[in-house]
């Protein structure tokens, strides 16, 4: 089970990505596809071409962690996102049903308060 606090945000890449990125090639993905700092703490996802393979990059305070996953049987069934979007950006609880092999697409979310800002 992941508890991720509720100041850090996760990104996901809807573009393909060579899963034999390491650190800076992630590191640089970050800046390039999100235009974010890398180091500030948020999880950024990354899914291959048949999405079985998925890593994570996150920064720790005091280094970059990457975390990789591959599935042995079925893909990743990635939120939609607008056509343009490179990536986007998901809540924690989408990422624990995006993990789990939930379909974000039929699953629904009820209603809930929310403040208005």
């Amino acid at each position: 089970m992941l508890s991720i606090p509720s100041n850090v945000s996760v990104f996901l890449c809807t573009e393909a990505t060579d899963m034999r990125k390491g650190f800076d090639g992630l590191h640089s993905m970050v800046i390039q596809v999100f235009e974010r700092d890398p180091l500030d703490g948020h999880l950024f996802l990354f899914v291959n071409r048949r999405r079985d393979r998925l890593k994570i990059l996150w920064w720790d305070r005091d280094g970059m962690a990457l975390f990789y996953k591959r599935l042995e049987a079925g893909t990743y069934q990635l939120p939609s996102a607008p056509d343009d979007a490179e990536g986007i950006e998901i809540d924690a609880t989408g990422l624990a049903l995006l993990l789990n092999g939930i379909d974000l697409q039929s699953a629904k979310r009820r209603k809930r308060f929310s403040r208005v800002a």
